[in-house]
């Protein structure tokens, strides 16, 4: 068996202060759960039309990536999936209230750092804290170190 890691993308949009995140009914325990705006690369997609495409997808709102936070690897405990997540900021746009969402996310959500960290076991993974981090710390690298041949 060939081992693949699954790669996703992810944006951090920061708006007065407040993160939005998307609001998610996974169907399991906890059944709600909390993430930036993201998802899996499809195949023949760059990441940022991903990122921009995810982003409208879950949350009704136009994204412009402008740089990249990070590149993350994290371990899901219980299947043991590997995921690779690469994490973008940028410009907000338009708001589409009536946006149809992907299957299963409840709305978007802006919250402040503070109140992401009481989510606790409700985040979808220990990434949407430590991407917030990163974007806070001011980190940040140009979309130009992203090749797509």
């Amino acid at each position: 068996m060939v081992w693949t890691p699954r790669a996703t993308v992810a944006a951090v949009i920061e708006n007065k202060g407040k993160f939005l995140l998307v609001e998610e009914d996974t169907g399991q325990v906890p059944h709600t759960v909390f993430n930036q705006p993201a998802g899996h690369l499809e195949d023949g997609e760059s990441l940022i039309n991903a990122t921009v495409r995810e982003t409208l997808e879950e949350s009704g709102y136009d994204f412009t990536p402008t740089a990249l936070v990070g590149i993350y690897r994290w371990i899901e405990p219980n299947s043991g999936e590997t995921y690779l997540r690469f994490t973008f900021t940028g410009e907000l746009g338009q708001f589409y209230p009536n946006h149809p969402l992907d299957d299963g996310i409840v709305g978007p959500r802006w919250l402040s750092r503070d109140e992401i960290t009481t989510l606790g076991p409700s985040l979808r993974s220990p990434l949407v804290i430590r991407c917030v981090d990163d974007y806070l710390a001011g980190q940040r690298f140009p979309l130009t170190q992203l090749i797509d041949m």
